[in-house]
């Protein structure tokens, strides 16, 4: 067997000077002397005998070639990253941290039951569990920034498997303008009041999924504060059927009679980010989500 005239390392250096914008920058972000950096480049072309960067103006690009072998060095350097990971988690046994990132419309209650079962199941394991609204979830599967991840949208490229359907239903306070009206309501109608929306914790691709575009509207941090500014008569709202189904009972919260789109089902996956480097945690987590969450049913109805 041959072996290779260039290493991964040699390719990561020119990744590195090409995503850091030049050679200093390179240096600095790999923690190597500059001369270094500009020698493993060197031997990389020289070993290769194809020119791989031309210099423009400050800055040094690739050549036709070099963004060729660089596309097709990537995904060597992003096993090598993987492998090198997966010799960690072996070597640590249960991973040191858990990460879990959860949309704020799966109901609480049943959250803090999974939480308690795998603090007693994987009591080493330190948890961070963050909530996310419509793109959050999203962006911590796409930045893997987590381990496990409850999501309404799964980004394009993801498999996730589906794990429960919410309703939302459509709901104000008796005393609400809309409901004085006494009929069936359309869009125009609510476009004319004050919706409560639930900002968005994405910051790349933020998303308005269900708001209807009225000028007027209240946006707060949770689901919970959107609760209590609808109950607070300030606004109507979309809110989970298990988060508003107590106040539906007791007549603080009605139901809005709309002639369509009173309730929505949102659709809800889980996602276990970069499964080739699941731990023993990640997995413990997905089979608790998967077992409190029984097959065929709605959460909000159970």
């Amino acid at each position: 067997m041959q072996l290779a005239r260039t290493s991964l390392e040699q390719w990561a250096v020119l990744a590195a000077v090409v995503d850091q914008g030049g050679f200093a920058q390179a240096a600095a972000a790999l923690h190597k002397s500059q001369s270094a950096v500009s020698y493993a480049v060197a031997r990389l072309q020289e070993a290769l005998d194809v020119p791989l960067l031309e210099v423009e103006g400050r800055r040094a690009v690739l050549t036709p070639h070099g963004q060729t072998l660089l596309k097709r060095a990537r995904p060597l350097l992003r096993d090598l990253e993987t492998l090198e990971a997966l010799a960690q988690k072996l070597k640590q046994g249960w991973e040191v941290q858990l990460r879990l990132v959860v949309d704020v419309a799966f109901p609480r209650e049943r959250l803090l039951s999974i939480v308690a079962e795998l603090q007693q199941l994987c009591p080493n394991t330190q948890m961070q569990l963050s909530d996310a609204v419509l793109s959050g979830a999203e962006e911590a599967i796409t930045d893997n920034s987590a381990d496990v991840v409850v999501t309404s949208r799964l980004p394009p490229g993801v498999l996730g498997e589906f794990l429960v359907s919410i309703n939302f239903i459509a709901v104000a306070s008796p005393g609400h303008p809309l409901l004085q009206l006494q009929r069936e309501l359309n869009i125009e109608d609510l476009v004319r009041h004050v919706q409560v929306v639930v900002r968005d914790s994405g910051v790349k691709s933020p998303r308005n999924d269900g708001w209807l575009g009225a000028e007027r509207r209240c946006t707060v941090s949770s689901m919970e504060a959107s609760l209590a500014t609808v109950k607070a008569g300030l606004g109507f709202a979309w809110l989970p059927e298990h988060l508003s189904a107590e106040c539906l009972r007791s007549g603080e919260l009605l139901a809005l009679p709309l002639s369509a789109g009173g309730t929505r089902g949102v659709p809800l996956h889980l996602v276990q980010v970069r499964p080739e480097l699941a731990g023993p945690a990640a997995r413990t987590a997905v089979e608790c989500f998967q077992r409190h969450v029984p097959r065929g049913r709605e959460a909000s109805r159970e």
